[in-house]
């Protein structure tokens, strides 16, 4: 199992960044999928998931209307694509299956929001 997120960047409050998770080693369209964040000294917490109809999407409260989760099964590719970011934003992003997170956790990919 693979998984390898992409897309991340400094950017200024307010602006935007979309995220890439590409899998890779499993039925990518079985499992619901999330994007984690971890801030330096804070936990990991779940930022958004995509459940497997993708109809059905759930977002961390401060982030919802500024993120959207989304997939292309054929390409086995997630996406969160982030608007209107803040400084609080910033952090290594990760994807994984949703709670519990079953696969080794990737690389991430590192937003910092700052002017």
């Amino acid at each position: 199992v693979q998984l390898v997120e992409s897309g991340g960047g400094l950017v200024q409050p307010g602006g935007s960044l979309r995220l890439s998770c590409a899998a890779s080693g499993f039925t990518f369209s079985s499992y619901a999928m999330s994007w984690y964040r971890q801030a330096p000294g804070k936990e990991r917490e779940l930022v958004a998931t995509i459940f497997p109809n993708g109809a059905r999407t759930n977002y961390l409260e401060s982030n919802k209307g500024r993120f959207t989760i989304s997939r292309d099964i054929a390409k086995k590719t997630m996406y969160l694509q982030m608007n209107t970011l803040k400084p609080e934003d910033t952090a290594r992003y990760y994807c994984n299956t949703n709670r519990p997170a079953r696969w080794e956790w990737g690389q991430g990919t590192q937003v910092t929001v700052s002017s």
